[in-house]
This record gives structure tokens, sequence and C-alpha cells, in this order.
């Protein structure tokens, strides 16, 4: 059995529940989140949205809006500007091209304004059950600590998570690994004596200390 699969059992078991943090009901809501969930925090992006998706269901609905209108709605979760920007610019395309539903293919998604393979590969895991790695900070992160990937960019850290972990896992990998990251593995000081794949990683400063 390869390291990344007895890792996958492990943290299956240490959270089972595991799951992407952002709210969202439909392709469209997952690819506003997605939008505004960089630089931001999920809970901030998941308090934003919830009124965001009732006042706007279609993609029209955000491509026809004020920019100015939608900068406020979504002010909080900073970048505003650029954010929304990308919301209007991505659905206009969406209603342009893909008769205003967003599509399935990582091509199309990458050809919408403020996409890029991240969010192409979170959206078409999780909206639409494709089998994709999305390198969000945590996955990026964790692969480098445990020794997955000694890549820093993300599209060659998914590379290399493509080619050990099993097809069939990558999109729960990823799920397990952003919530590993959240409870035990942080950015500042990871909580290694609480780790459950402890003797599977290879982060050389393993923290002695709760």
């Amino acid at each position: 059995m390869h390291k990344v699969e007895k890792i996958i059992s492990l943290l299956e078991k240490e959270y089972p529940s595991a799951r992407l943090a952002l709210n969202f009901n439909t392709p469209l809501e997952l690819l506003v989140a997605l939008i505004l969930a960089a630089q931001c925090t999920d809970e901030r992006v998941n308090q934003v949205t919830k009124a965001l998706f009732k006042k706007y269901s279609t993609a029209g609905d955000y491509a026809e809006t004020d920019i100015a209108t939608l900068e406020g709605e979504i002010r909080t979760t900073g970048f505003f500007r650029n954010k929304a920007r990308s919301i209007v610019g991505s659905t206009k395309g969406i209603v342009e091209r893909y008769g205003g539903k967003v599509p399935d293919r990582l091509e199309d998604l990458l050809s919408l304004p403020g996409v890029g393979r991240k969010t192409a590969n979170i959206l078409l895991g999780n909206a639409f059950d494709v089998p994709a790695v999305g390198v969000d900070t945590h996955v990026g992160r964790l692969a480098g600590r445990i020794g997955l990937s000694k890549a820093t960019d993300p599209d060659k850290i998914e590379g290399d998570l493509c080619q050990i972990v099993p097809r069939a896992k990558w999109v729960r990998f990823c799920h397990l690994l952003q919530e590993h990251g959240r409870k035990v593995c942080q950015a500042r000081k990871p909580l290694c004596p609480t780790c459950v794949i402890i003797k599977l990683c290879d982060y050389p400063n393993k923290t002695t200390e709760l």
C-alpha cells in the first residue's frame, strides 16, 4: 500500500464527515462562493452568500446587476472590486457562451474571467462529481509538509497528487486535507502530537508542545 493510501485511510477514520466548507446548492452558487473565498475565510463567505444567494438565482442576475451594488454586498470578503468584476465577467461568459449554465468541462471553466485551475477543479469535483484535485491553501501546504510534493506551484502540486492519489479519491482526499489543515496541521503551529498521520509525515520540525 502506497503511503498516501495509508494517509487517506487514517484521515477517513478521523474525519468521516469531512466536506467542502463552503455552502452551496448549485454549480453557480459554488462558483460565486469560490471567487469570494480568495483571501477570505470560508465562514465569512458563508455569511455573505446567505443573503447573496437569495437575491441572485441565475447567471443572468449577476451578469446584469449594477457592479457597485454587488461590490457593497460582498465588501466584507475583501478585494471586493476584483471579486465583483470576476463574478460579473464569469457570469456574462456563462450567459453568452453556455446558455446560462455553468459548464462542466475544465477548458470551458478556465475560459471564464476570474476562474483559475483551483476554482475550476474544486467546482468540477464538488458540483459535478468529476474527479479533480483542487489545490487550495490547505491542500498545498499539507502536500508539502507531509512529503507528497516538493513543488510550490499549485499546478505542479496538482500534478504530483494526481499521480499518487487514486483517481476515485481525488475529491475526497482534498476534503480530508482541508479538514486536517483546519483542525490539526495549522499553518503557524501544527498540533503534531495529536496528529493521526504523524508517523507518515516528513515534516522535519514536528512540534512537541500542544
